[in-house]
């Protein structure tokens, strides 16, 4: 499948959707997930166009990369979650439902069980106090 530039994230790197922002550089973009699967879950994005991790170069996979630990660290520290857990899904089988290649980076506790992903969407004022805490420690 070619890229869609229409996808909801392309939409929010173009700014004509918003977010509520964790961290931006030059190659990267992360921010809150309006469905998340607990507090606290962040997705990690390349500014380069690609559907999946086997369509990114290797530039854009290595920022993607760093980005996302950086962010896992803060989420890690900012929330004092136990673990954090990393997910990277390619292609529609694989469970993808955007198909712009994100990280998820979800603190985790042991004993809490995990929301549903996509089930259900969260008011972005809730989401804006949990992603101060994670920016103030980047």
């Amino acid at each position: 499948m070619a890229y869609d530039s229409s996808n909801v994230f392309a939409k929010i790197l173009r700014g004509e959707i918003p977010c509520v922002k964790v961290f931006e550089d030059d190659r990267t973009l992360a921010f809150m997930d309006v469905m998340p699967q607990a507090e606290g879950h962040v997705l990690v994005i390349p500014k380069e166009a690609a559907e999946n991790l086997l369509d990114l170069s290797a530039d854009g996979a290595a920022a993607l990369m760093a980005t996302t630990q950086r962010v896992a660290k803060a989420v890690k520290k900012g929330l004092n979650a136990p673990g954090i857990m990393l997910a990277q899904l390619n292609g529609a089988p694989a469970g993808q439902s955007v198909f712009h290649v994100h990280f998820h980076v979800i603190p985790r506790d042991a004993g809490i069980d995990l929301g549903f992903h996509a089930r259900g969407m969260v008011d972005a004022k809730l989401l804006e106090p949990v992603a101060a805490k994670i920016r103030a420690a980047l």
